[in-house]
């Protein structure tokens, strides 16, 4: 990385002179590469994108999604390499079904993204693993209303009313800072979450790319539920429309 990083960055345990764990930025560096991911916390509800890129037109459409659902009110979204998503998918199932065995009630988002927090931070202390290679967007609709969460590969986590993580997370923030969050409905939020994907997508037009769109709130019930597909083809055309007139 930089010549004070010679043999300081071949294991996580290890510090660099200056306090850094080379691994950990090498981690971000990972999610940096990947297509974006944004969330959005509304009046009413939680939706999650995802600018999923296509790295050949032989696979099929649909398939390796980047959102999952975790427990019935939590979704949940990956930037970075897809592998070490779904294994923090799985285990954020594991300690879902966990707080619901021991505690008889769906789990808060915030004690999810603790636990996920800490596990995904333990991978930082030794040299036997390395970090994971994601930044993992959470949202739910639970007992204390909407919210979202963002947990690094740090094991850092905070809470959002709008994130971005992925390689066009700096546009997609500048127009989150534009939104009135509080204010707008998940309907709003959809066509808007597919506006800022094509926007930062047609910053790398090089390769082709899916979107995928989820939300949970009022509309749904509470339920984690991908975007109804009239919905969704309406949010893109907007998208696509909105992207002719920006250029």
């Amino acid at each position: 990385m930089t010549s004070i990083g010679t043999g300081y960055d071949l294991s996580a345990s290890t510090y660099s002179p200056d306090g850094r764990i080379f691994q950990v930025e090498y981690a971000n560096k990972a999610v940096e590469n990947s297509g974006t991911a944004i969330g959005i916390r509304c009046k009413d509800g939680i939706v999650l994108a995802v600018e999923k890129l296509v790295h050949s037109k032989l696979l099929v459409p649909g398939v390796n999604r980047r959102i999952q659902t975790i427990d019935k009110h939590i979704g949940l979204a990956t930037a970075g390499l897809q592998a070490d998503g779904r294994h923090i998918s799985n285990r954020a199932r594991d300690e879902a079904g966990n707080y619901r065995d021991t505690y008889r009630s769906p789990p808060p988002l915030k004690t999810l993204a603790g636990r996920l927090g800490l596990y995904v931070q333990a991978y930082t202390l030794y040299s036997s693993v390395r970090p994971f290679g994601i930044s993992t967007i959470l949202g739910a609709v639970d007992k204390y209303g909407p919210s979202l969460y963002v947990v690094e590969p740090s094991g850092v986590f905070f809470g959002y009313n709008g994130a971005a993580v992925g390689k066009g997370r700096q546009l997609a923030k500048t127009e989150l800072e534009k939104l009135k969050l509080s204010e707008i409905s998940t309907r709003e939020a959809v066509i808007e979450a597919a506006r800022i994907i094509y926007l930062v997508h047609d910053d790398a037009k090089e390769k082709e790319f899916e979107l995928e769109m989820s939300w949970i709130g009022d509309e749904t019930n509470g339920v984690h539920l991908p975007v109804p597909k009239e919905l969704f083809d309406e949010a893109e055309s907007k998208a696509k429309a909105a992207l002719e007139n920006f250029e």
